[in-house]
């Protein structure tokens, strides 16, 4: 986002965008507030944290066919209805299992939003997925409203003990809300730090960075 200033073009401070997106898209002050900064951890330094435990990866779905949508959806056990992975999706959310437990990543709870993407994800990287409607219902506010996605925020929030991580694969939007930023591209997946009222997020890792996070583990 950029603003005029004199007849020059002058580049919006990042930090400045959630507010801005609001105020353009009549929200409410701190609709799209960020989450909170934490240092970020990278390499070995997260390979690490990983092993002990005790955190959240938060994944997109995999890849997905765009000329499906979920207009017609009336049962979120109906997938004809809904927008599903494609086979490079399945071939990705496979992939991304595979990646994960060759670093040695011990995993816990296996969340899913209810739709057919995210549980197929789930299902083919992790072995097993827990339907977990918070991931995704927005509750009766309106869209834009703090507070819509305060379900997700507590999943975010809820301590994992140490020596597993949990994992919530749901979808792009909710979770732009509450931490603003960049939307997660498909399978991409944010790593967070949940602290008991609030989270915050520590790395963003794809697969190809999966696998570059398993060939310098031994270095």
């Amino acid at each position: 986002m950029e603003r005029k200033a004199g007849g020059a073009t002058i580049p919006m401070p990042r930090w400045l965008l959630p507010a801005a997106l609001a105020l353009v898209l009549g929200l409410p002050p701190g609709a799209l507030a960020q989450a909170p900064a934490a240092t970020p951890l990278r390499g070995p330094e997260l390979h690490a944290a990983l092993r002990a435990g005790g955190y959240i990866l938060y994944f997109r779905h995999a890849d997905t066919d765009h000329r499906q949508n979920d207009e017609r959806m009336t049962s979120v056990e109906d997938c004809a209805t809904q927008r599903n992975l494609t086979d490079r999706g399945r071939d990705h959310a496979r992939a991304i299992g595979e990646a994960i437990r060759a670093l040695g990543v011990p995993i816990g709870a296996v969340l899913a939003s209810p739709l057919c993407r995210t549980v197929e994800t789930a299902t083919l990287a992790f072995g097993r997925a827990q339907m977990a409607p918070a991931a995704r219902e927005g509750g009766p506010l309106p869209p834009g409203s703090p507070g819509r996605f305060a379900a997700l925020r507590a999943l975010l929030s809820t301590p994992v003990a140490p020596g597993a991580n949990t994992v919530i694969v749901a979808h792009a939007y909710p979770y732009y809300t509450l931490v603003g930023g960049q939307f997660l591209s498909e399978g991409e997946a944010d790593v967070v730090r949940p602290r008991g009222t609030d989270f915050e997020v520590v790395a963003r890792v794809s697969l190809a960075q999966w696998r570059e996070l398993g060939s310098t583990a031994g270095r």
